[in-house]
């Protein structure tokens, strides 16, 4: 009978996060991205969470990554946090803190849906959520013809009249990373990237866009920024075509973000069935078809019009440089201190 009962207890137990996934009603806290995304987010996957599931999701606006990296430590102790999607390269900082918590197939099954790229981004913690790629952005009143190419932004014509997100923004590695890949074939080589940098340094009006690239260009304050693309089509659906978005000839590189289950989460179950809602193919479809945000997904079946307006669509995919963003996590601090010595130094300021 005791063989019988621990052996009973030992089946439960391995059936936990299953049975995790399925347990209804509860309440959880979501960290993540404010103002557009948490509107749309909300609308197409945490609404529909809700009403499967009757479990109350309260939204919480944790900034960039790096303040909700901030308020995850500041937390450590007694979490308030159950789920936060964040950028990979901060995810990997709190997954190497144990701020977040291992997760793979076993605990969650649909994982095992995720392309291969989404499965190693988030390493042992949380996985690929979203993708997203940088984006040349820029005033269709002001430019034209439109640009193909970074190239534009070095244009004399436009020089002062150009947003830069410099290092440690993933905005300014990103940029660093295509040049140095237009340069040499190698995006790790940022040696090759510095002298574009520097030649383009004296023509940027700002390296910290404040509140955004979009809405400088749309008070008609530069012509030029990086942008995220899925933020981008979105503006420039809500511009009336004022703000103009490009794929790059010299490439792009995906941005990812991660969805994490905080370690110690106080609603671990119901943190867990919402992780496993956000990567379902339904969800991931509702999104990139509201926001144009790539699918992780590979079952997601996506409308070729939403497609067609992210990375993933078939003309681009060639232009989307191999960056490793967890390689990209040991080079930022290096990136950086080159940046402040060879590229703000040479803007004057």
């Amino acid at each position: 009978m005791r063989r019988a009962l621990l052996a009973a207890i030992a089946c439960l137990g391995l059936a936990a996060p299953a049975l995790a996934q399925t347990q209804p009603g509860g309440r959880m806290t979501l960290q993540s991205y404010a103002g557009i995304f948490r509107d749309n987010y909300t609308q197409v996957v945490v609404n529909p969470f809700t009403a499967a599931r009757g479990t109350q999701v309260q939204y919480f606006e944790g900034g960039t990554s790096a303040q909700m990296l901030g308020t995850l430590r500041a937390q450590r102790a007694d979490p308030q946090i159950d789920v936060v999607l964040m950028d990979v390269t901060t995810a990997a900082i709190a997954c190497a803190e144990g701020l977040v918590e291992p997760l793979d197939a076993t605990t969650l099954p649909v994982i095992g849906e995720l392309d291969q790229m989404a499965r190693d981004s988030g390493g042992r913690c949380g996985p690929a959520v979203t993708y997203d790629h940088l984006a040349l952005v820029y005033d269709t009143r002001a430019v034209t013809p439109a640009p193909t190419r970074w190239a534009a932004m070095w244009e004399p014509a436009h020089r002062g009249r150009v947003a830069l997100s410099a290092p440690p923004n993933i905005q300014g590695l990103g940029i660093t990373a295509i040049l140095a890949h237009a340069a040499s074939g190698d995006w790790r080589n940022v040696g090759a990237a510095m002298p574009r940098l520097r030649e383009l340094a004296p023509g940027v009006q700002t390296f910290d866009p404040n509140p955004d690239g979009y809405t400088l260009i749309l008070n008609d304050q530069v012509r030029f920024a990086t942008g995220w693309n899925a933020r981008a089509q979105l503006y420039r659906d809500q511009s009336g075509g004022r703000i103009g978005v490009v794929l790059p000839e010299e490439g792009t590189v995906f941005q990812v973000n991660t969805i994490n289950v905080v370690a110690n989460a106080k609603n671990r179950p119901q943190a867990l069935a919402f992780v496993a809602h956000a990567l379902s193919a339904e969800a991931q479809k509702a999104f990139t078809e509201r926001m144009f945000y790539g699918p992780t997904n590979t079952r997601a079946q996506i409308s070729p019009e939403a497609l067609a307006r992210t990375a993933l669509a078939p003309e681009f995919r060639q232009r989307v440089i191999p960056l490793d963003w967890n390689e990209m996590v040991r080079l930022r601090d290096g990136w950086n201190q080159r940046w402040r010595r060879e590229v703000i130094s040479a803007s004057g300021r």
